[in-house]
């Protein structure tokens, strides 16, 4: 799992933890056993589309504790995250967060490149040049 660096800035929302790194890349790591309902999945999703401000970010997601989601937050998350995003690279240290992970990009293609790793450096290197 991806340790959050001491001097960042952190956002905390309800089913991850956030910030940008040196280069601009978010990073997001989810919560253990943390479902997210809709409601909290616009709320988020809104609330960082303000922070933003219309600025699109690659984003390193540390799936290992994420959880499935319900259809109705897939496809919110599938519909608004192509306003907010240029690239998602994903790690997982668990065999369960990798096959979550894989199914995600099996089930619905994603407008913007996508790509599962095994660590955060490969996931990093890989995101850079969409920067």
């Amino acid at each position: 799992m991806i340790q959050i660096p001491d001097n960042v800035k952190i956002t905390d929302w309800p089913a991850s933890t956030t910030w940008f790194d040196e280069n601009g890349i978010l990073y997001s790591v989810y919560k253990k056993d943390k479902k997210r309902s809709l409601e909290e999945t616009i709320s988020t999703i809104e609330e960082f589309k303000k922070q933003l401000n219309g600025k699109k970010v690659c984003l390193l997601a540390d799936v290992t504790h994420s959880g499935e989601s319900s259809r109705e937050v897939r496809d919110y998350a599938a519909k608004e995250l192509p306003k907010v995003i240029k690239a998602i690279a994903m790690v997982s240290d668990s065999a369960l967060g990798k096959m979550l992970a894989n199914l995600f990009l099996t089930l619905k293609a994603q407008p913007y490149p996508t790509k599962v790793f095994d660590n955060e450096t490969s996931a990093k290197e890989w995101l850079k040049q969409y920067l």
